[in-house]
């Protein structure tokens, strides 16, 4: 095509509008007609990456192929567009403000007095433009995290407002706003959203799109008076009401013309409008399967924020679509499980996730859980420390190590069945430094693991420190817990099963980063069938 294309996405009125989803039908629907698209996400906070957020503040951490601890947002890319993002598809503050001082320690600027402009914004430009000149992306979408108006956003706005004068018809601006309904007055009110275009202009930005984000459809009449007041075409302005599933927001948005507006502002050839074939029938399939009773699956954790496991849910959406049946999360607060209530809370449910997850806290409550569903073989799927779980309690309660525990929780236990890594031993910094992204694994040909996959060599993502202790390994083994994942340069157990129940697998690595709308997870797919079948005995 040329030169890259750069869209940007930014947000006004309230933070939480599905800047993150309207990126990536964006991006879907220019997929679709062929282009190749990227999305990143740069976000104002000043910490290196979310890596050390708190889940309750910010929801998961999602973890990049190459190792980069990263935004929610990146699964909503990855799992839209079918694509794998790296760590320079997502820009924190404290990383742009980083590299400016590295780069002044190294005497880089000769001298120069370091200022937002221009040292801060060329940083945030360069970023911006680096996916576009090193993969030679046809578009790549830049979505801009907080609000217009906030204070930690400005530099980036005036980066667009620079990159727009700069790169001319190779720009383009989306401005996602709201439009609150007054229920006492049975109307929608436009003026949040023309103070927030005006606050965009005010900084030297004119959006070319406007999508409003909106509880009630509006009037042709609402969107020409948005149009009018806001400068923009009225083709231009589009709306984003309340979808069942956030994936049909893409054919809202096509619908409505919103791929061919950008192109033809773009000056590039509109040409038919695909028919997004796959994507449709995921859509029907996933209809169809709502008009079924729901397969009910616990998740036990200790976040009670649904972000907080955000990949997991999606990635049993998807297993449950897959398997023609909508699955219906029930979260379990582990931190209140007991021996006394397990029973009641885990009634009706016909398989269980043990959730990830770091610390002592809720940690208990995950052992009470997986006593039960073993010994009860309801099908169980542990998730990173879910799975070390699942090692601790069959040590305590099979191979009869009472005192079995993590080194995490308690390191001074006789029976360290979870160990930290030999290379995280010296690690004092928290940041970025656990065992990270995509490592290879060997599957056990006949496992319940290697029937999912149908493949002996897979890669899947990780984010840990600690692993199975490999000097309990022949112990467990004999006792029925097999390891049938391995890591083949590290001998690290990366699966662990239990073949004698009906599907008790718990995976080091975190399978729910890899599952996407038309490509779900194969253990979430096999985990989800396992539930299913279990419900009907």
């Amino acid at each position: 095509m040329g030169e890259t294309k750069y869209i940007f996405v930014t947000g006004g009125v309230a933070s939480s509008l599905g800047k993150g989803i309207i990126s990536s039908s964006i991006g879907k629907l220019l997929q679709a007609r062929g282009y190749n698209v990227t999305i990143q996400k740069f976000d104002p906070y000043i910490n290196i990456d979310p890596g050390t957020l708190n889940p309750y503040e910010h929801g998961e951490c999602y973890v990049t192929v190459d190792g980069h601890e990263a935004d929610l947002d990146l699964g909503h890319y990855e799992r839209f567009l079918g694509i794998q993002t790296t760590k320079a598809n997502n820009i924190t503050t404290g990383r742009i403000y980083k590299s400016v001082i590295d780069k002044e320690r190294r005497g880089d600027y000769l001298g120069k007095t370091i200022q937002v402009i221009p040292h801060i914004t060329d940083e945030i430009k360069r970023n911006v433009k680096l996916l576009g000149n090193k993969y030679k992306f046809d578009f790549v979408i830049t979505e801009i995290g907080g609000t217009v108006g906030d204070i930690e956003s400005l530099p980036y706005l005036e980066s667009i407002r620079q990159l727009k004068w700069e790169l001319g018809k190779n720009t383009l601006c989306v401005h996602l706003t709201y439009v609150p309904y007054l229920a006492a007055a049975g109307e929608l009110k436009t003026k949040p959203t023309q103070h927030s275009v005006k606050e965009l202009q005010s900084v030297g930005i004119q959006p070319d799109v406007l999508v409003l984000r909106a509880e009630h459809p509006l009037s042709d009449g609402l969107r020409k008076k948005v149009a009018q007041f806001c400068n923009v075409d009225d083709k231009a302005v589009v709306q984003s009401i309340d979808a069942e599933t956030i994936y049909e927001v893409p054919l809202l948005m096509q619908a409505q013309g919103l791929d061919s507006t950008i192109l033809e502002k773009m000056g590039l050839p509109v040409g038919e409008t695909p028919g997004l074939g796959p994507w449709r029938k995921f859509l029907e399939r996933r209809h169809a399967a709502e008009t079924k009773e729901p397969i009910n699956i616990a998740l036990v954790g200790k976040y009670d924020l649904q972000d907080a496991y955000k990949s997991i849910r999606e990635a049993l959406s998807q297993a449950g679509t897959y398997n023609d049946r909508k699955v219906e999360v029930h979260f379990v607060n582990s931190e209140k499980l007991t021996d006394e209530n397990v029973a009641e809370a885990l009634k009706g449910m016909a398989g269980v996730m043990i959730g990830p997850g770091f610390g002592q806290r809720g940690i208990d409550g995950k052992f009470v859980a997986i006593k039960y569903t073993r010994t009860h073989d309801i099908p169980t799927f542990g998730i990173c420390l879910g799975m070390q779980c699942i090692a601790i309690e069959f040590a305590r309660n099979v191979l009869g190590y009472a005192d079995a525990d993590s080194r995490e929780m308690d390191e001074k236990t006789p029976h360290n069945v979870i160990d930290i890594m030999e290379e995280q031993k010296a690690i004092t910094n928290m940041g970025g430094t656990m065992r990270l992204g995509a490592y290879e694994c060997v599957l056990q040909k006949g496992s319940k693991a290697f029937q999912a996959y149908g493949e002996e060599h897979i890669q899947e993502r990780h984010r840990h420190r600690y692993e199975f202790n490999n000097d309990y390994k022949a112990r467990y083994e004999a006792a029925g817990m097999k390891c049938v994942g391995i890591n083949p340069e590290s001998d690290l157990v990366e699966i662990v099963e239990i073949p004698a129940l009906k599907w008790f697998i718990g995976t080091q690595f975190h399978p729910e980063y890899s599952s996407t709308v038309l490509n779900p997870h194969p253990l979430f797919v096999a985990f989800v069938k396992a539930a299913i079948e279990n419900e009907k005995n």
